[in-house]
């Protein structure tokens, strides 16, 4: 069985799976392996090591619902994500590929926490936590993100961190 990093049904697919068969699902999800895109609020499963390290945007939403959002981040060598905070979201972020290290605090100009983060660690930042992630490294940081409640509309796709910065959301 080949390994696709996604698999999963929309509502649609789901009612009509009768009517289907099995070339035009494996072709379906064949093109869906291929595409890094927004698939909430539908239920679907991600190998999301997989999805992480394929991403080489800033950031792409891939998942957006009512309640919660999942990321795709790629830091280049030497790029942070800027200091931020969100009054009223909590974030997990999970690093897949590379080191780098986390810094938080309760104002922008106080980060008191720092640690070094590597492949496998997660971080947890309450709503309200100014925080920031730098990568250390020499080769692209891969991780992913949830947002409780979702920090970004639907599709959000930054391809550069300048484009992030530039956005309105």
């Amino acid at each position: 069985m080949e390994n696709n990093p996604i698999r999963g049904f929309t509502l649609e697919n789901n009612i009509n799976r009768s009517n289907q068969n099995n070339a035009s699902q494996s072709n379906n999800m064949s093109q869906q392996q291929n595409t890094l895109k927004d698939y909430g609020p539908v239920p679907v499963i991600f190998d999301m090591e997989a999805m992480a390290k394929m991403n080489t945007n800033f950031r792409t939403a891939l998942w957006t619902g009512d309640h919660f959002q999942v990321t795709l981040m790629s830091l280049l060598p030497g790029e942070d994500i800027g200091v931020e905070m969100h009054p009223n979201t909590d974030q997990f972020i999970r690093i897949e590929e590379g080191d780098g290290i986390v810094e938080m605090g309760t104002t922008r100009d106080n980060l008191t926490f720092s640690q070094p983060l590597s492949d496998d660690d997660a971080v947890i930042i309450p709503a309200g936590t100014y925080h920031n992630i730098s990568n250390t490294g020499d080769v692209p940081m891969k991780a992913f993100s949830i947002y409780a409640p979702p920090q970004h509309p639907y599709g959000t796709v930054h391809r550069t961190k300048t484009d992030a910065d530039n956005a309105n959301d």
